[in-house]
């Protein structure tokens, strides 16, 4: 192993999380609810290099499956990122994350005022992905936009 490479063993059973944009590895343990006192272990590589990316971050998670909303609400930070699903130290399952046209109720509008946020109105938040060089999302009823750096302050 020369100096440069970095030596990160493998799970026996879990998630990793790859091609992740660099810096976003962060948002991603937000999105998945992470704080270090759970009873998984972690292991999260930032700013690692990256033939297709250049920079990229990584997270292992040991004994433990996403749920598909996770995953649909990490495809909003991580476009481009495989979820690779390891049993018994072998990739049993990998999926190409994708955002989805729409997302309905797993992210507040950021407008205090939208229909969706009013108490006595049962109308659960529906935003637009506007895909492009970075995702944007857009309430349906009310226009409001959410980049893709605010997500995490709105996951319901």
């Amino acid at each position: 192993m020369s100096e440069k490479e970095l030596r990160v063993t493998k799970i026996e059973n879990g998630t990793v999380i790859d091609h992740i944009p660099a810096g976003r590895a962060l948002d991603v343990i937000r999105i998945l609810g992470i704080t270090g006192k759970e009873n998984y272990t972690v292991a999260i590589l930032m700013n690692v290099e990256s033939k297709k990316l250049g920079k990229k971050d990584l997270i292992k998670i040991e004994n433990r499956v996403l749920e598909p909303r996770e995953a649909q609400l990490i495809s909003l930070v991580a476009p481009d990122a495989t979820l690779n699903v390891i049993s018994n130290f072998e990739v049993k399952e990998k999926y190409k994350l994708e955002p989805p046209e729409t997302i309905e109720g797993l992210i507040r509008c950021p407008n205090e005022l939208c229909i969706t946020n009013k108490q006595d109105e049962p109308i659960l938040p529906k935003l637009k992905v506007v895909k492009g060089s970075k995702i944007v999302l857009e309430c349906i009823y009310c226009g409001a936009i959410l980049t893709s750096e605010e997500i995490t302050r709105f996951i319901l």
